[in-house]
């Protein structure tokens, strides 16, 4: 069932990196973000429902942190605009309350004012 998003997404200025924990593979890039969810653009397909352990590499410029890694759910997948790729809807799960700190400092400092 759908439910409506509480958050407002927001673009960022950086094309952030996205790797799969446990053997360090490109997932994706951020598209937008908020701090339950982020969707992603991808060269491959991945599975709605699927579990993810995911790490988003951060600019430098943000906080000692280069690196948050969290748990994620692919809650959607679909081609792109670009048929060279596909973008993906996770929602962010279990994130440490430093780290949603961090990742509300990120789009806070690095979001595009829409």
């Amino acid at each position: 069932m759908f439910k409506p998003r509480k958050l407002k997404r927001r673009h960022l200025i950086y094309y952030l990196r996205v790797f799969e924990q446990t053997s360090g593979r490109l997932v994706g890039h951020v598209v937008d973000i908020t701090p339950e969810g982020v969707k992603l653009v991808l060269e491959k397909p991945i599975e709605p429902k699927s579990s993810w352990r995911l790490q988003m590499t951060l600019p430098e410029t943000l906080q000692e942190t280069h690196q948050i890694a969290f748990q994620a759910t692919c809650v959607w997948c679909d081609k792109d605009i670009n048929p060279d790729f596909f973008v993906a809807g996770m929602q962010i799960e279990g994130l440490a309350e430093t780290d949603k700190k961090v990742l509300e400092e990120l789009i806070r400092e690095f979001g595009f004012n829409d």
